[in-house]
């Protein structure tokens, strides 16, 4: 198992997918069964603890595959960035949905009926998924509610500007796993801004460097940059908006911030945390 990567692979010292067997060495192989994310958000551990360090997030509507339940915690992997961990079991539904629609905007609220005065009991983020029965006036029926129709586009509709989507989380906290203008990370805004491009992103800063795009000379760091080029260090990306400024959700602002990549570079090296690693053109 030592050269699996236990972040996307699902398998334990006690059990392993059944599309495993004969790859990966366990006791027992367990059939997935498909489920989806039934509120707003909800955190993916590492472990089945409150306590434990939070990987990512999971937003309403996702598909995860099932693999173990236990003491109200289940175990899983996402269907999006094939991510692997722990989610409280009372956040999961049975079976996989397959949305029409996703939120457009960085919230947008349920509502029990027609009514914008009416309690809202969900408020669902960028990128969920919901699955549109029917739109009157405002408002687009879904399961469970009513959501306001101009906060949703067809799942197939792609932003044009990738990097205009990540500017609209500029001044959200920055929080470890986020991926929510209530709190996201570096490599969490890149994957949600690409996604509302209708590119697939892995979740992590090493698998991002790895998985996306088109390697670049890191010679070109401060000189030839495009609006969209990624530029890696050692567990942080970020997000250029053009050929000098820096995008990126950062522990030294604690939000999402704009700086001069050369300023940022320094600091970075400053602190003893490396120089770039990677330039990669995405689109």
């Amino acid at each position: 198992m030592s050269s699996f990567d236990p972040r996307t692979t699902p398998a334990r010292s006690d059990l392993a997918a059944a599309h495993l067997a004969g790859t990966i060495a366990a006791p027992r192989y367990v059939e997935g069964q498909p489920m989806h994310l039934t509120v707003e958000c909800a955190d993916l551990r590492r472990t089945p603890s409150f306590d434990a360090s939070v990987d990512t997030q999971v937003l309403y509507g996702e598909t995860a595959t099932l693999y173990d339940t236990c003491d109200g915690w289940s175990w899983v992997q996402l269907k999006s960035d094939n991510y692997v961990g722990y989610l409280p079991s009372t956040a999961l539904g049975e079976g996989e949905i397959e949305p029409t629609h996703r939120v457009w905007v960085k919230r947008s609220f349920i509502y029990p009926r027609r009514n914008i005065k009416a309690p809202s009991f969900k408020a669902v983020p960028m990128g969920a998924g919901v699955n549109v029965k029917a739109i009157d006036g405002i408002f687009a029926e879904v399961d469970g509610g009513y959501v306001v129709a101009s906060h949703l586009v067809p799942t197939d509709q792609k932003a044009d500007d990738f990097v205009a989507i990540a500017e609209g989380f500029s001044g959200a906290p920055y929080l470890w796993g986020g991926k929510t203008a209530l709190g996201i990370d570096c490599s969490g805004l890149v994957q949600i801004a690409l996604a509302q491009a209708g590119v697939s992103s892995p979740r992590d800063t090493d698998l991002q460097q790895e998985g996306l795009g088109k390697p670049l000379s890191i010679d070109m760091a401060e000189k030839d940059l495009r609006r969209g080029d990624l530029v890696f260090w050692k567990g942080h990306v970020g997000i250029m908006r053009d050929a000098a400024l820096l995008l990126h959700a950062n522990a030294h602002h604690m939000l999402v911030e704009s700086e001069p990549l050369a300023e940022a570079r320094r600091r970075i090296l400053a602190k003893g945390a490396g120089d770039i690693t990677a330039l990669k053109r995405v689109l």
